[in-house]
Formats: structure tokens, sequence, C-alpha cells
């Protein structure tokens, strides 16, 4: 199971999320609830996994700018220089693959997502073992949470307010009983 997050970089609001296989499948229907979140015009960056290629071009068309990140590996620095048989190798480096339309070069980047990724599984224990559990919906609502929290409980240090108060989706703040009181 993989999870999937799209954040927008201004405000930081999570904008789409989805726990599924790392496949093209979900890549296209993730693809899809972002498109249908967002204005067109917009510019996106993914890692290079080729699933996102044919996603991002049946969802938005020519009306974004896409580009992919692509990490670089090479040998690990190891003294004998042979290639190590579990683990990837060192990651050398990453260029930027524009991919549809132009996306600005200064705003290719994954590092909003790749920090939310580490703060989740940092923070929520199911990411902490081996396993999430028996059952892949309870990761589902495990997410769902964390996302909720994120975007409107959460304060980011940057901005002094949460990410949903920066992208002007809420006027204020929701406290941690907020939330819970929707769940009962």
């Amino acid at each position: 199971m993989w999870t999937s997050v799209a954040i927008d970089a201004d405000s930081r609001v999570a904008v789409a999320y989805r726990v599924d296989r790392r496949n093209a499948s979900a890549a296209r229907e993730f693809v899809l609830d972002v498109a249908d979140r967002v204005l067109t015009g917009v510019q996106l960056t993914t890692d290079g996994h080729r699933t996102y290629l044919d996603a991002v071009e049946n969802a938005f068309g020519a009306e974004a700018d896409f580009a992919q990140l692509v990490k670089l590996y090479g040998p690990d620095g190891s003294k004998n220089g042979c290639e190590r048989k579990y683990s990837p190798g060192e990651c050398n480096g990453s260029k930027s693959v524009a991919q549809i339309g132009v996306p600005a070069r200064q705003h290719v980047s994954t590092s909003c997502v790749e920090r939310q990724n580490l703060t989740m599984g940092m923070s929520m224990r199911r990411f902490m073992t081996n396993a999430f559990g028996k059952k892949a919906e309870n990761l589902v609502y495990a997410v769902a949470l964390r996302f909720f929290y994120h975007n409107f409980c959460r304060k980011h240090q940057t901005f002094g307010e949460t990410p949903a108060q920066a992208g002007g989706l809420a006027h204020h703040r929701w406290s941690i009983e907020g939330l819970l009181g929707l769940l009962c």
C-alpha cells in the first residue's frame, strides 16, 4: 500500500490523498481526484514513476505544466565498487524532466510532499512497523484523520496558521475536540 498526496506548495494544503497500490489505475484515480479539486493552469511535479505520465495527461490534458523530478542513483561509494544486492545505490542527485507544457524550473520540487511523508511516517504509529495492520481499511481511516488534522488543526510553523487558513479554506483553526465532534 502506498499513500499518494498532492500538496499546494504555497499554502501547504493537502489537496488530495489516496491510499492504494502503486500502479497505473491508482495513479489515474489519484490524479483525476487532484484535477477535480484544483483550477486549471496549475504546475505539477511528481517523482519519476512512469504511471504519472498518462495519468496527468488524461486528467489535465494541456491545461497543466507538468514535470517529473527523477532521482539519479549510482555506486554507494564502497571500496570494492560492487553493486549492493538489497539496497538502492546512493542518490547522486536529481534531474527535472518537463513532460507537459512549460513548467517553471524554480518550482519543480517534491520537497513539500517528501517532508509531509516524513512527518506522517514519524507521527503515525502505523507507519513505524513492518506492516500497517490486518485491515487496509483501518490504514485509510488513519490517513484520512491525519490529513484532516494536517489541513485544519495543526498550525504550520512558517505561516502561523493552519494550511486551510493559509489557503483561504477555513477562517479558524479547528481543535481536536472539534474534529472529534464531527466523528461522534
